[in-house]
């Protein structure tokens, strides 16, 4: 249908790239050992939501002018590492500087306690941007739904849409599983809410050195 072929190949070969941890499946992690399961899907939300616009960008063609668009890329590619940069390092100071996360206790957030919703609205839209500047994510789908397009079909926009959806909703059911394990094992090992701000110091590291890579990775 629409011209995919090989679909349950597809799904499999998604479902293990979906594993593969790398910046999304890091901040849904932190998010729910920091916020409890509720803000670790939050976070989910944010980076399915951010995902469905280089979904949309495929199925467009606009993914194929950042591919070959040196300038593009490079515009792209520095504002994704400069928000992870941002991201990152607001998860290292936010404690010390009792700052948005800090008011909202790791221990309490991972037994299950509401967080704030304006805590939840930045959890969403951290998410979102996250996945939303990171011209890798764009290039993924590039490279990798048109192995199961024909290249005759005549409705290539559509086949790009379904898989991408596919691929979109298989990973948020593992970071949504992810969320749940972040929070169980945060609620079973936090001590004063300093177990859960340690987790957050050290995501926000990874993020950080995530953003420095992203900024001096290659453009090809």
């Amino acid at each position: 249908m629409f011209g995919i072929h090989d679909f349950a190949l597809f799904v499999v070969s998604g479902i293990l790239l979906n594993l593969t941890p790398g910046p999304d499946t890091l901040y849904v992690a932190a998010r729910g050992a920091s916020h409890g399961f509720k803000g670790g899907a939050v976070a989910v939300l944010g980076i399915t939501t951010g995902c469905f616009v280089h979904i949309l960008a495929a199925s467009l063609g606009l993914s194929a002018v950042l591919a070959t668009s040196a300038a593009a890329f490079t515009v792209v590619k520095l504002a994704g590492a400069a928000y992870l940069l941002y991201t990152g390092l607001s998860m290292l100071l936010a404690r010390k500087r009792g700052g948005q996360d800090a008011q909202v206790p790791g221990a309490a957030q991972a037994a299950g306690s509401a967080a704030a919703p304006a805590a939840l609205r930045r959890v969403y839209a951290q998410g979102f941007l996250t996945n939303a500047l990171n011209p890798k994510v764009a290039l993924f789908f590039l490279a990798f739904l048109p192995q199961f397009i024909d290249p005759a079909a005549p409705e290539k926009g559509v086949a790009f849409f379904i898989l991408g959806c596919v691929v979109d909703f298989t990973g948020a059911a593992w970071m949504l599983a992810l969320a749940w394990m972040s929070a169980r094992v945060a609620r079973g090992v936090a001590v004063g809410g300093r177990a859960s701000a340690w987790f957050s110091r050290i995501a926000g590291g990874l993020f950080v050195a995530l953003g420095v890579r992203l900024a001096l990775a290659d453009n090809g």
